[in-house]
């Protein structure tokens, strides 16, 4: 009977965790957390290898055709629409963690964490896999 409760136990938190990820998947506006500016539409989504991913939907601001500058290797010149700039993250208790953001300001590579909070998204990035040093962001949702 113990063994029964657990494995039911353990199924609700498995499926919990996986729908709250299923609704991060989707389309988010950007916040700027220094400026309150919303700059982009982002696409998360999950890739044919498990893992997810994010990239710039559309530009709000600026020069559509606008390139990744700073951007490194094969980022560099790319254009700003279509960069995957969230890259090889994986399920954690209901967030997204491990894999990296890319700055396309810096062109620099963070840790990331994404999860929900009060139905926003929220997005940090860190210099440390524990996510102490670094800042956040909270997107909203696009309908």
């Amino acid at each position: 009977m113990k063994r029964t409760i657990f494995c039911v136990l353990m199924i609700c938190l498995t499926l919990s965790a996986s729908a709250q990820v299923s609704e991060i998947l989707g389309r988010w506006k950007t916040v700027d957390d220094r400026t309150g500016n919303s700059y982009s539409v982002v696409l998360i989504y999950r890739g044919s290898d498990g893992l997810y991913y994010g990239k710039i939907d559309r530009l709000l601001m600026g020069d559509p055709n606008m390139t990744c500058t700073e951007c490194k290797g094969a980022d560099h010149g790319k254009k700003l629409e279509g960069l995957v700039f969230i890259r090889g993250m994986h399920e954690e208790k209901g967030e997204l963690r491990g894999g990296k953001l890319l700055d396309p300001e810096s062109g620099k590579f963070y840790y990331g964490k994404i999860y929900l909070k009060n139905g926003k998204l929220v997005l940090r990035g860190s210099l440390d896999r524990a996510g102490i040093l670094g800042r956040s962001q909270t997107w909203l949702r696009v309908k």
